[in-house]
């Protein structure tokens, strides 16, 4: 725990609320079943419902940091997890033809939280110590969704589907009642308004175009991130449709997958201490390049061997890269525009959800021997690019050059004296 002790009280605290909102989240695991079993839509009319409920997740992801830019993250997380839980609540009473604007109102509202509590996170953690926050964060979030869809399963056929949602209803409500509990409404120091002051003129004159522009690393990470999560995605798709294509049944498929879930348990906090020194664009790089190499795997064959050795690789490049990506954005972000940032991460590192499965789908049914070299490529140039990116910043500082992001690279807390900064309400 020694390489934690600069994550603040406050995170660990949210990180336990997450972890029971993540345990009951298992609708979204359930969804097509609900939809096509005790609601009686057909196959492609589930689809149209899931599809736009992705869409909403989608948008919910990219608008969730510009709202807590505006009116507080901890307010803006409040109120959509609030709207969140009433909406899945409300599921079971309402018609079916009123799904098709829960579903993504729901999703939706998920997409704003998530973004939020990622903002939350890096206004709360100095410099330096974010990579073990988020890593704190998304290690409990995968230890709960890994428990979800077994006691989502027995709460479905010993109850009934309308209980799943009843239970993530009031598991997001309680997740908004713990936040408000645990994170300060105001603090002694700056709130994102008030440290929007000294830099308000300069966001008037340099919108977030503007800061983007400035940070060119960044749009280079925000391209590869929306590479790789379309091959990412992949595992939910065109994967287990391979698996069964080739005499691998369900069972299978869902080993594979709780590796995933194994994996990051085991791993993810230990690599966070292990590699916090070190440059993030080379640690992401990295995690791409190793999500490129497990689907490289499958082109080995398609045995279980094949299989787990594909899970493996993608957990460990998902170890490297996510959680280091989210940090890195939130030192970029100047700070009058840490939700904006913190958004378009947040959107950019779930696209694959909408534009990954037709995609996929499409290429897998028109050449299906080609999806996994062009997954493995597109994974692996992704990675390339970033350490392009990092070469040509290790030129820059060699000349003494300090143009454009090289200004805004953040450094360790022990080196920039970083405080945590109070959280705004």
């Amino acid at each position: 725990m020694q390489g934690f002790k600069d994550v603040p009280r406050t995170v660990w605290l949210l990180a336990a609320g997450v972890f029971v909102n993540a345990v009951v989240s298992f609708t979204f695991v359930f969804v097509f079943l609900y939809l096509t079993g005790p609601r009686g839509l057909g196959t492609a009319q589930a689809g149209l419902v899931t599809g736009i409920g992705g869409i909403g997740l989608v948008a919910g992801n990219f608008t969730g940091g510009w709202y807590g830019d505006r009116f507080g993250h901890r307010r803006v997380l409040l109120a959509a997890s609030t709207l969140g839980g009433l909406a899945l609540m409300a599921f079971p009473l309402l018609p079916t033809p009123l799904l098709y604007a829960a579903l993504p109102l729901a999703q939706y509202a998920s997409g704003v939280v998530r973004a939020a509590n990622s903002a939350l996170v890096a206004v709360t953690v100095p410099e330096g110590a974010r990579r073990q926050a988020f890593a704190v964060v998304r290690c409990v979030s995968n230890g709960g969704f890994t428990l979800g869809p077994p006691l989502g399963a027995l709460v479905a056929t010993g109850l009934s589907y309308d209980w799943l949602f009843v239970g993530d209803g009031l598991g997001t409500l309680f997740f908004a009642l713990w936040t408000a509990r645990v994170v300060p409404a105001r603090g002694a120091s700056r709130t994102p308004a008030a440290a929007a002051d000294g830099g308000r003129d300069r966001d008037r004159g340099r919108g977030l175009w503007g800061e983007l522009r400035a940070r060119p690393a960044v749009l280079v990470l925000l391209g590869a991130i929306l590479v790789t999560d379309l091959v990412y995605r992949q595992q939910y798709s065109a994967f287990p449709v391979f698996l069964a294509d080739h005499g691998l049944d369900a069972r299978a498929f869902g080993l594979v997958i709780a590796l995933n879930g194994g994996v990051i348990l085991l791993l993810e906090l230990p690599a966070a201490v292990a590699l916090r020194e070190r440059p993030a664009l080379p640690v992401i790089g990295t995690g791409l390049v190793l999500v490129g190499a497990g689907y490289a795997a499958l082109l080995l064959g398609a045995g279980i061997a094949s299989a787990v050795a594909m899970m493996v690789l993608l957990s460990l490049g998902e170890i490297l890269y996510k959680t280091t990506a989210t940090a890195y954005v939130a030192d970029q972000a100047p700070e009058h525009a840490i939700g904006r940032f913190q958004s378009l991460y947040a959107g950019v590192s779930v696209s694959g959800v909408v534009l990954g499965p037709p995609l996929g789908g499409a290429l897998y049914a028109a050449a299906p021997g080609l999806l996994w070299p062009l997954c493995a490529g597109l994974a692996a140039g992704a990675g390339g690019a970033l350490f392009w990116v990092w070469a040509r910043q290790a030129r820059q500082a060699a000349r003494g050059d300090v143009r454009g992001d090289a200004r805004h690279a953040a450094r360790p807390a022990h080196e920039t004296g970083s405080r945590p900064r109070a959280v705004a309400g």
